[in-house]
């Protein structure tokens, strides 16, 4: 069997109890550790689960999902994930992998930020397209969540808009020149993120994102007992 198991938002205690029945039955378990991180260390999780995980990075969850699955068919293999299994695409893509092998497949659902946003005191009905914001480079400014915001808005709907982390990442040049140095990791900062926002609407100057206009809620640490909630008028 394979399980697809979903942690929650905040530390090792947020596995459900079915999910932690799954994990303990596996021969192997490993933790996808590039979409999304949690607020406590992988031996935290080991300890709790008591098992030892094998971290996933972008790679191997991509081009290398055969190492995963292997014998999953003979045995069971976990593959935990941040939030909600159907989170990322990511992860629905491993899911159909092991479909199409013919290996028998069991989701295991947990709270995400689609869910938990709900915490800043907008009702989740009211929520349109999400979108994400990456970190903007000299050469790479994507703004087609820019046209989603404004679509959103203009059906009285708001945006939830997920910040970028980086974790194991190359700079062009390593990419460009094969080599397989990586990046320090970093998490887009609230500031950082209006910076880029208010970047676009200079640039696009449809009146969608203006400071003085557009009320805002960030939050961080969402799940977490120093979660906080900052609204920006």
């Amino acid at each position: 069997m394979f399980y697809v198991v979903g942690l929650g938002l905040c530390d090792e205690r947020d596995i459900t109890v079915r999910g932690l029945e799954a994990v303990k039955s596996c021969s192997r378990v490993y933790l996808e550790a590039y979409t999304s991180i949690l607020m406590v260390q992988k031996e935290r999780l080991e300890e709790f689960y008591g098992k030892e995980l094998i971290l996933a990075d972008r790679d191997m969850v991509e081009t290398e999902s055969d190492d995963i699955l292997k014998n999953a068919n003979k045995e069971n293999v976990a593959l935990l994930v941040v939030g909600d299994p159907f989170g990322a695409t990511t992860h629905s893509d491993i899911i159909l992998r092991a479909r199409s092998a013919k290996i028998p497949v069991r989701v295991i659902h947990n709270a995400s930020i689609m869910n938990a946003v709900g915490a800043c005191g907008l009702q989740l009905y009211n929520f349109g397209q999400t979108v994400s914001l990456v970190f903007f480079t000299e050469t790479w400014k994507p703004d087609s969540f820019y046209d989603r915001i404004k679509e959103n808005a203009d059906l009285g709907m708001h945006t939830l808009v997920l910040l970028d982390i980086k974790v194991k990442e190359q700079s062009e040049e390593n990419l460009a020149r094969g080599r397989k140095i990586y990046e320090p990791p970093r998490y887009m900062s609230i500031p950082q993120a209006v910076s880029q926002l208010i970047e676009i609407e200079e640039l696009r100057q449809q009146g969608i994102l203006i400071p003085e206009k557009t009320l805002a809620i960030a939050m961080s640490r969402v799940g977490g007992g120093d979660h906080e909630r900052i609204v920006c008028v």
